[in-house]
């Protein structure tokens, strides 16, 4: 039996959520020192940190395990509330406020993933239940999940280039691990590209350049100088927007009339309506 895009888009946004939690997890298990940065904004001092990271990042992989294998609206609904809250503990911590929307990945993939399910509105006699990759999605469910895709992808390229302008130390690193002679420039041209590519595909995310963006953040993801791997794993959200608005933008997207996915066009088809 074929796969529908629709389908895809729910796997892909699947496996994202189940990486995002699993490399997350992993961090606890290392017991990665930055945070206790985190663990501090509540107060909870370095020792008492140390204990409780293997705890979190425990539940965190088991969650991850369990999407894969059986996924409750539950899991992905917690990863909303769970990404956007460790996301907003870097601001909070004092690091720049950049970390958090470049963070959108980890709790937009779980977001799109809901609205594509149907899952507007919060349903406590259903947030127990699988969500079925083989039902039925509605244009009007559709156009909903691509607005959100566009937003979040739109979020973490942009807290990335940010990230860029300002300079961080470990995105410096990184281009002079490559080879750059200047790094700070290579790091600003990269900024200012990323700003740009967000903002195009927020106003129209043209395939052409979600290819290009997929491609470059998976790439770019493998170069962070500690803890490569599990870097890679946890922005698994990042990947799985930026493919999942690619797939929706796809042949199948046109189906019944709905035409070129544009930000601009939905809310004002919406507003209309």
């Amino acid at each position: 039996m074929q796969t529908t895009t629709e389908q895809k888009i729910h796997y892909t946004l699947r496996i994202a959520v189940a990486m995002c939690f699993i490399g997350h997890g992993a961090f606890g298990i290392i017991t990665k020192p930055i945070w206790c940065n985190y663990f501090a904004v509540f107060g909870i001092d370095h020792n008492t940190a140390y204990q409780m990271m293997p705890v979190v990042g425990s539940i965190d992989i088991l969650m991850g395990m369990i999407m894969l294998i059986y996924p409750i609206r539950a899991i992905p609904a917690w990863l909303v509330l769970w990404g956007l809250m460790t996301a907003s503990l870097r601001p909070l911590s004092g690091e720049p406020f950049a970390e958090l929307i470049e963070r959108a990945g980890n709790f937009g993939a779980p977001l799109a993933l809901l609205l594509l399910s149907g899952s507007s509105k919060l349903d406590l006699k259903k947030i127990f239940t699988p969500i079925d990759p083989n039902m039925h999605v509605n244009n009007k469910t559709l156009r909903r999940s691509v607005i959100c895709l566009q937003v979040i992808v739109f979020l973490l390229l942009a807290g990335h280039g940010w990230l860029n302008i300002i300079e961080k130390k470990t995105l410096i690193l990184q281009y002079s691990s490559l080879g750059f002679s200047n790094p700070q420039n290579a790091a600003i041209t990269v900024g200012i590209l990323e700003i740009i590519a967000a903002f195009a595909v927020l106003v129209k995310p043209l395939r052409s350049l979600l290819l290009i963006l997929i491609v470059w953040k998976i790439i770019s993801e493998f170069f962070y100088p500690h803890y490569e791997l599990f870097e890679w794993i946890e922005r698994g959200g990042s990947y799985g927007c930026i493919i999942a608005l690619w797939l929706a933008t796809g042949e199948n997207a046109y189906r019944n009339g709905m035409g070129k996915i544009s930000l601009k066009h939905n809310l004002f088809r919406n507003t209309a309506q």
